[in-house]
C-alpha cells in the first residue's frame, strides 16, 4: 500500500513538473517596433481585445494601467487557469499594455 502511494505521489509530482516546464525561449513576434505600420498595431489591439473579452472578460473587468512587467506576470499566472494558447497570451498582453 505504501508503494502505491509513493508511485502516485511521484506521478503527480512529475505531472506538476511538466506543467511548469518551459520550452526554449523564442524571440517574441510583436508589432511593438517603431517601424511597424499603425495598421498592424491596430490589428493587434483589436485581436487582443477580442481574446481578452473571450478569455478574461468572463471573470475580470477591463484592467487598469499597470506596467508591462506586472501585466506579463498576471497573464502568465492566469494562462493555465484560463487555458490560453501562446497566441492568446501574446495578443492579450499586447492589448493590456497598449
Amino acid at each position: 500500500m505504501k508503494l502505491s502511494r509513493i508511485l502516485s505521489l511521484a506521478l503527480v509530482l512529475g505531472m506538476v513538473g511538466l506543467a511548469f516546464a518551459r520550452p526554449a525561449a523564442k524571440p517574441a513576434e510583436s508589432p511593438v517596433q517603431s517601424t511597424a505600420p499603425k495598421e498592424v498595431n491596430q490589428q493587434w489591439l483589436i485581436e487582443g481585445e477580442k481574446r481578452y473579452r473571450a478569455n478574461c472578460g468572463r471573470c475580470h473587468q477591463a484592467p487598469h494601467n499597470f506596467s508591462p512587467r506586472v501585466m506579463a506576470m498576471a497573464v502568465r499566472h492566469m494562462r493555465v487557469r484560463a487555458m490560453l494558447t501562446d497566441d492568446d497570451m501574446k495578443y492579450v498582453l499586447y492589448y493590456m499594455t497598449h
